[in-house]
């Protein structure tokens, strides 16, 4: 399995210029459960990630399924991903093996409503960085202005400031120790709740694995921009590092 080291911040915070050639052979997992509201583009976005399993040599399981979370099943994995799960999806076993995947090294992407689960689940919060509180409605798509926080490789292809569409996540719990990538500017839009900082992607190294949250993703459509899908492929190319 590809492990990763929580002190290793030259390889964890720079993506090399064979990370393309080295996904050759990894395998990715991704889950989409839901107990509750179900996204509409749950299906376009695991076809998203199988089409970067065909372009890079990954091999893409996709299921809903979670009895693949025993240990024996997960480490396997490279990379785990979460993408717009909702409500309590994993039982006490599955919640106990997750835990020891990443304390073994690995890594996990979140996609959008990933942070809307598990809210009785104290690890689970900090390794996903914080929780989902509340969003703009009527409408929940909405154009706002994303600043990036800090230069990263995930998202060095956008302009210092850009405009796009989403459904806007305002967060509670946001873990003191990620490091945001992107924000919200609030004044842009209405409904924003968390003030002059709002993050809306970030990563962190935790508990011996580490992980991303991309806050972008709820509409299908989203999943046919360029920008958007380079984002989430770089953001798995840094979890598969």
């Amino acid at each position: 399995m590809f492990l990763v080291s929580c002190g290793n911040t030259k390889s964890s915070d720079n993506i090399s210029r064979d990370t393309q050639k080295d996904t050759q052979s990894k395998k990715v997992l991704v889950f989409t459960k839901t107990v509750g509201w179900r996204h509409k583009s749950i299906e376009t976005g695991v076809q998203t990630f199988k089409d970067f399993g065909k372009t890079h040599n990954l091999k893409v399981t996709h299921t809903e399924d979670s009895l693949h979370f025993v240990r024996k099943s997960l480490a396997q994995y490279d990379a785990v991903v979460f993408l717009n799960t909702t409500g309590n999806i994993l039982d006490t076993n599955g919640q106990k093996a997750f835990e020891k995947y990443i304390q073994n090294g690995g890594s996990f992407l979140e996609v959008h409503s990933a942070v809307d689960i598990e809210y009785d689940w104290p690890w689970y919060g900090k390794l996903v960085g914080g929780y989902f509180e509340s969003h703009p409605n009527n409408p929940n798509l909405r154009s706002a202005i994303v600043q990036k926080a800090q230069p990263h490789p995930t998202t060095k292809h956008y302009d210092a400031n850009f405009t796009t569409q989403d459904e806007w996540y305002n967060f509670k719990g946001i873990n003191p120790e990620v490091h945001t990538v992107l924000t919200l500017d609030e004044s842009s839009y209405e409904g924003g709740t968390n003030g002059d900082f709002h993050p809306i992607a970030w990563y962190h190294h935790y508990n011996g694995g580490k992980g991303y949250y991309i806050g972008g993703g709820h509409d299908k459509k989203k999943y046919s921009e360029p920008d958007f899908k380079q984002e989430l492929q770089q953001a798995l190319f840094w979890c598969l590092e």
